[in-house]
C-alpha cells in the first residue's frame, strides 16, 4: 500500500504542476481577449448578484442567480480556506498568500467564461435547469465521448471522494474541540451517521432544496468567519501595514522567509489559488447552470465574483490570523492546527470552538455542494431516477465512510482525476472561446444601449465547428422577456428603491 501511495504522490504531483502551467496561459488568455472582464466589470457582478429567478411558464419559481451563487460558494468555501491557507503558509511564507490574490484575480476570467457556456447550454430539468461542462463538450463540439468521461469523473471525484475528505475534517476538528481520542470508533460512527444522514435528507430534495439551504448556511458561515477575522485584524491594526509589506516583498525574494526560492513560492501560492477557487477546474458551471437569467452572462459575472468571495475574502482572513500572530515558517507543513493556534493565541481558548464550529459549516455545505456536482453529471450519464437515488445512498455512504476512516490514497487519487478533469474542461474553453466572446459583446451592447441584457436562440452566429442548436433560451421562462424587467423596473420605481 506504501508503495501504490508514493506512486500515486508522484502522478499527483507531476499533474498539479501541469495543471498550474495550463490553467494560468489560459487565464491570461481570456483576461486579455475579455478586456479584464473580471475587473471592469465588477459592478456588473453586484449588480447581477442579486436578480430574482422569476418563474418557469408553468408558474414554478425558478433558482435565482443568488441562490446559484449559493451552491458554488457552498462547495469551493471549505476546509481548504482554513487549512489550505494554513499549509500555503507555512510552506511558502507570507509570499505565497500574494500569489493566491494573482491566481485569483486571473482566475476570474476563466470563471466567467466557463459559467457562461454552462448557462448557455443547460437544460430544462422540470421547474430547474441543469448543465455544466459536460453538456458543453457534448453538445457545443459534439463529442459526447468526451463529454461522459467527464460527468464520471466529476460523479465520483466531487459527490465521493471529496465529501470522505471533508465529513473526515469535521470529526477531527470536533473530536480535538471536545478532547475525543482520536481511536474512539464509537465517537466517529455516530457523528458520521448523523452528518451523513442530515446531508442526505437535503440532497435527497434536489437541486431547489440545496440551493435553499446553501442560501441561508453560506453567508451565516462565512459572515461569522469574516467577523472573528476582522476583529482579530482590529485588535493588531498597527502591525496590518508592516504584516501587507511582508506579504508583497516576500512574494518576491529569490529567498523566502519560509527558506524557500522564488519558484518555489510562486507554484505553492498558485496551487493553492487554483484549488481554492476553482475557477477553470470544471465544477463551477454546474451550478452555474442551475440558474434562471436573461444573459448567460450574468451567471458568468455572478461565478466571477465568486472567486473573489472564496480567495480575497475567506482566504485573506484565514492568512491575517496567521500573520498577525507572528508564526515559525518553513519547519513543517502545517495546516489546521497552525489556523487553531494563531486564533486561540489571539482570543482565548474559546476560538479553538469556534473554528470548529467554523469547520463543521463549511465542509457540510461543501458535501452539499459536492453532491449537487456529482448530481448534475450523473443525469448526464443517465435520466434514470433509480440510478440518482442509488447515487444519493452511495454518496451518503461514502459521508459516512469519510467520518471513520482517514483515506490518503483516495484523496491523492482525486486529486489526479481533478487535474484530467481541469484539463478536459480547459480544452473544451479553448476551443468554445468564440462563443464567450460573442456572449460579452451582446450582453455590452444591449447595456450600452441603456436596455437590460435578454438573450435568444437566434442571436448566435454560426460556427465552423461549434454547434450552436441549444436547448434553453426560447422565450419560455418570464426573466427572458422584456416584459418582465418593464414590470420590475416600474415596481423599484414606485418603491422608490
Amino acid at each position: 500500500m506504501e508503495m501504490l501511495q508514493g506512486v500515486f504522490d508522484n502522478v499527483s504531483t507531476v499533474s498539479s504542476y501541469i495543471l498550474v502551467a495550463v490553467l494560468i496561459p489560459t487565464g491570461l488568455y481570456f483576461t486579455i481577449s475579455t478586456g479584464v472582464v473580471q475587473v471592469r466589470l465588477l459592478p456588473e457582478m453586484f449588480r447581477t448578484l442579486v436578480e430574482p429567478g422569476g418563474r418557469d411558464s408553468e408558474g414554478n419559481r425558478n433558482i435565482s442567480p443568488f441562490r446559484a451563487f449559493s451552491i458554488s460558494a457552498a462547495s469551493r468555501v471549505g476546509t481548504a480556506n482554513i487549512a489550505g491557507v494554513a499549509l500555503a503558509i507555512s510552506l511558502g511564507g507570507p509570499g505565497a498568500m500574494f500569489w493566491m490574490w494573482l491566481t485569483a484575480i486571473v482566475g476570474g476570467a476563466t470563471a466567467f467564461a466557463e459559467s457562461a457556456l454552462g448557462q448557455l447550454y443547460k437544460l430544462k430539468d422540470g421547474p430547474n435547469f441543469r448543465g455544466g461542462p459536460a453538456y458543453y463538450i457534448r453538445h457545443g463540439l459534439n463529442m459526447k465521448w468526451l463529454g461522459l468521461i467527464f460527468a464520471l469523473i466529476v460523479a465520483i471525484t466531487y459527490g465521493i471522494v471529496f465529501n470522505t475528505v471533508q465529513s473526515n475534517s469535521i470529526v477531527d476538528a470536533v473530536g480535538a474541540s471536545f478532547d475525543v481520542d482520536d481511536s474512539n470508533t464509537a465517537f466517529a460512527a455516530i457523528a458520521g451517521a448523523i452528518i451523513a444522514i442530515g446531508a442526505y435528507a437535503i440532497f435527497a430534495g434536489g437541486a431547489k432544496r440545496i440551493s435553499n439551504i446553501s442560501a441561508y448556511l453560506v453567508p451565516i458561515m462565512a459572515g461569522l468567519y469574516l467577523i472573528v477575522g476582522i476583529i482579530v485584524v482590529a485588535m493588531n491594526i498597527g502591525a496590518v501595514p508592516g504584516m501587507v509589506a511582508t506579504i508583497f516583498s516576500d512574494a518576491f525574494s529569490t529567498h523566502s522567509i519560509a527558506g524557500g526560492a522564488l519558484g518555489s513560492i510562486m507554484l505553492i501560492g498558485v496551487q493553492r489559488g487554483l484549488f481554492s477557487n476553482e475557477a477553470g477546474i470544471g465544477s463551477v458551471p454546474n451550478a452555474a447552470a442551475t440558474a434562471s437569467a436573461s444573459h448567460p452572462a450574468k451567471q458568468g459575472f455572478v461565478q466571477a465574483l465568486g472567486v473573489y468571495f472564496d480567495t480575497i475574502l475567506v482566504c485573506s482572513i484565514t492568512a491575517f490570523i496567521i500573520l498577525l500572530s507572528n508564526p515559525e515558517y518553513g519547519s513543517s507543513a502545517e495546516g489546521i492546527q497552525l489556523t487553531q493556534t494563531a486564533l486561540s493565541g489571539q482570543l482565548g481558548q474559546w476560538a479553538i470552538h469556534f473554528l470548529t464550529l467554523a469547520i463543521f459549516l463549511f465542509a457540510f455545505s461543501s458535501i452539499l455542494g459536492n453532491y449537487y456536482y456529482g448530481e448534475a453529471n450523473i443525469e448526464h450519464l443517465t435520466t434514470n431516477r433509480t440510478a440518482l437515488r442509488v447515487y444519493q445512498v452511495v454518496v451518503m455512504v461514502s459521508v459516512f465512510i469519510g467520518a471513520i476512516a482517514a483515506l490518503d490514497i483516495v484523496w491523492t487519487a482525486a486529486d489526479i482525476f481533478m487535474a484530467v478533469m481541469a484539463l478536459i474542461n480547459l480544452f473544451a474553453l479553448i476551443l468554445l472561446s468564440p462563443l464567450v466572446f460573442t456572449l460579452l459583446k451582446n450582453y455590452m451592447d444591449q447595456r450600452r444601449a441603456g436596455q437590460e441584457p435578454i438573450f435568444r436562440r437566434g442571436d448566435l452566429p454560426t460556427y465552423r465547428y461549434i454547434n450552436t442548436e441549444i436547448d434553453a433560451w426560447d422565450d419560455t421562462d418570464e426573466v427572458t422577456t422584456a416584459k418582465f424587467w418593464r414590470d420590475r423596473g416600474r415596481k423599484v420605481r414606485e418603491d422608490g428603491v
